[in-house]
């Protein structure tokens, strides 16, 4: 159960000078002041039951990070089909949710999944099988990724590397809003953990990446239920605010905005 730290919180809004320079800004979609990629980690029900239908009330898209191994998703699998048919992404979350067992807090990592002892090639397999396995439940094969547990190294090495290129997206630690589309690295995208927030504070998160003109990411897991949750209101306040303001907030798949920066940079 991956915890992304809430530092978005303290950061605040961005100054009124540095919302205001032109030079910052990046071109979204129909003129749109920012990007938002709503995503969804671990497979939970939660997310079918709640998150999924108020998603689909107003038409915005998200991501759906898939951990494959999940319950879930061997007795939900149809409504994880349907929903990527309605154009949600299906993303990877692994097969196995591998974490490092030797961190603080992390005794829930079961001893067979630690990945202190899971080698980067054994990580990349993993990987790659969850790919296909996905590729099976959707038909797409242009994918992306988050970190399970925000954790980098297996085995103490660093194991993005060996899977460079795989991905068009990786959200790879916390943040949220980018500072930058300049310097953002598609496959080391921050992003933002919402647990216990409330509404306020998750319009506040995309409003600032509207004032900077850029990407915000933010990783719900439980919505309404499960673990790590938001409260159904609070889900409910931030989608509205971006179903109203179409015009200023382009909200769509990780998969589409990576694609979408991509082409803009060119090869």
């Amino acid at each position: 159960m991956p915890r992304w730290p809430l530092l978005w919180l303290a950061a605040g809004l961005l100054s009124a000078s540095a919302a205001a320079d032109p030079t910052r800004a990046f071109a979204w979609p129909n003129g749109a002041k920012a990007a938002v990629s709503l995503s969804y980690d671990d497979a939970l029900a939660s997310q079918l039951d709640h998150a999924l239908p108020a998603l689909d009330a107003l038409g915005l898209k998200a991501t759906f990070y898939l951990t494959l191994a999940s319950e879930t998703v061997a007795r939900r699998l149809p409504e994880w089909r349907a929903a990527a048919a309605r154009g949600h992404e299906l993303g990877n979350h692994s097969l196995f949710h591998p974490c490092s067992r030797g961190l603080p807090g992390r005794e829930w990592v079961a001893p067979h999944r630690d990945l202190d002892r899971i080698s980067v090639a054994a990580q990349r397999e993993e990987l790659l099988m969850a790919n296909a396995m996905l590729q099976a439940i959707d038909g797409r094969s242009e994918r992306t990724f988050t970190v399970p547990c925000g954790d980098l190294l297996a085995s103490g090495q660093p194991y993005l590397p060996a899977v460079r290129g795989v991905f068009i997206g990786i959200k790879a630690r916390s943040g949220g809003v980018a500072e930058d589309m300049a310097r953002l690295d598609p496959e080391d995208v921050g992003t933002a953990d919402p647990t216990d927030a409330t509404g306020e504070q998750l319009i506040a998160l995309v409003e600032q990446a509207a004032a900077r003109g850029t990407l915000v990411s933010i990783t719900f897991h439980g919505v309404g239920g499960d673990y790590l949750s938001v409260s159904k209101p609070a889900h409910a306040a931030l989608l509205r605010h971006l179903a109203a303001h179409p015009e200023r907030f382009w909200v769509d798949s990780f998969v589409n905005l990576m694609r979408h920066v991509r082409k803009l940079r060119g090869p």
